[in-house]
């Protein structure tokens, strides 16, 4: 089944919202095994509406958006006149709609009543999280399905009203796969540890994306044989296992702030940080995961020059001599932090995040980490970029990557 996804708000445009709905979509229609063969971003203009639908060949089209209550809403006129289907009052739709305002001690405005006029001859599809119905069109050889744009209420219709029927009506091979986390290499240089072991996934018709993001690689295994290629897909995952042992940090949604936590709580062992270019980020992180109060004992903040000397007895002199960003200084603050924050590890940053070079020599996207443990203490160097906000997420995915290291070494 090929699907089109079309995405309809001005705000989607320039940028003032970001269009998370195709995104999810996207996902939730592959999984079922539909092939997703364009997705449209296009204005709430009738003109712009119309054209995209009529344009459009595939075996169902996906729209979202445009049918709020306000004169701008325009989807479902642009619909009902391109279907030839006349609006009139749908007494369920505005019996919800009565009782949504009454739940909520809100008087109900002669817009909200307007919404519960639709299309004479579509599908309606009810809405438990809103007063916008969504709406199945099977007419003019096309086959539409309009949602309201609101994350929640669309989620909610497709995941109760839309997806029960596609696989009633449409014979579709679901797509099985797993997904591979993988933290320190980049894709280009991944791809080119993993090819032989990729070449083997084509002679099997295996599927393979790579799926990049600041600091990991998600790699996605997948068939659209269904479940009867689990063993199979499960073999491979073996095979790239002793292929990148210390390079796969975990499968599917995990995180790597995630795994080190389930590694200190299985070691029994506490952490903190002393950060300097994250200022709490890594912290931060650490304390994303719930349970986090089992392994994390805190933070030390010396985000300042002059803080790594008063709150981690490091002279000022020996900072001077070997740079603020630097092995040295980067190794005395994990030593130090954990000595005081009295914690079985201890990780430190220090780095140039950007724009201008601060207080050191280097160059911007140089950053040092620190780790003090039972074993002892190293620091290790890394370059990254010339994105503030990116280098700080990359600091941090790198400081837990050494951490997960360590205690798999231990």
């Amino acid at each position: 089944m090929r699907v089109t996804l079309i995405s309809i708000g001005d705000e989607l445009l320039i940028g003032q919202t970001v269009n998370t709905n195709a995104s999810w979509l996207g996902k939730e229609l592959s999984l079922l095994g539909a092939r997703i063969q364009e997705v449209l971003t296009i204005s709430d203009d009738a003109d712009h509406i119309r054209r995209a639908i009529e344009v459009t060949e595939a075996d169902l089209i996906l729209v979202t958006g445009g049918l709020g209550p306000t004169k701008d809403d325009r989807t479902k006129k642009v619909l009902a006149k391109y279907f030839e289907m006349p609006l009139v009052l749908h007494e369920p739709t505005l019996k919800h709609i009565e009782d949504f305002f009454a739940r909520r001690n809100r008087p109900m405005l002669q817009v909200n009543i307007e919404q519960a006029h639709l299309p004479d001859g579509c599908e309606i599809l009810p809405n438990r999280w809103g007063t916008a119905a969504g709406m199945w069109f099977q007419a003019k050889g096309k086959s539409v399905i309009s949602l309201p744009g609101v994350p929640y209420e669309m989620k909610g219709i497709f995941s109760e009203e839309i997806l029960p029927r596609i696989v009633e009506r449409y014979s579709l091979n679901a797509l099985y796969h797993r997904t591979v986390v993988t933290q320190g290499l980049g894709e280009s240089f991944l791809a080119e540890r993993i090819a032989p072991w990729e070449e083997s996934l084509e002679k099997l018709d295996l599927s393979l994306a790579y799926l990049p993001a600041p600091g990991l690689v998600k790699l996605r295994i997948g068939s659209f044989r269904g479940k009867k290629d689990h063993d199979i897909i499960e073999t491979k995952i073996q095979e790239l296992q002793s292929i990148i042992p210390s390079l796969i940090i975990g499968y599917e949604d995990d995180t790597i702030a995630l795994v080190v936590g389930k590694l200190l709580l299985k070691n029994k062992a506490t952490v903190g940080t002393v950060e300097s270019c994250t200022a709490g980020t890594l912290a931060s992180a650490l304390v994303e995961i719930p349970g986090s109060s089992g392994y994390f004992r805190g933070s030390l903040l010396t985000y300042h020059t002059a803080l790594k000397s008063e709150l981690l007895g490091i002279p000022l002199s020996f900072i001077e001599q070997h740079d603020v960003v630097s092995e040295e200084v980067s190794l005395r603050m994990a030593e130090e932090g954990r000595k005081r924050l009295k914690t079985d590890y201890c990780l430190s940053t220090t780095g140039i995040m950007g724009p201008s070079k601060g207080d050191s020599k280097d160059e911007v996207g140089t950053v040092w980490i620190g780790l003090s443990g039972p074993k002892g203490s190293y620091a290790k160097r890394f370059t990254f970029g010339d994105n503030r906000g990116r280098n700080i997420e990359m600091t941090t995915l790198a400081a837990l990557n050494l951490l997960r290291l360590s205690m798999l070494d231990s």
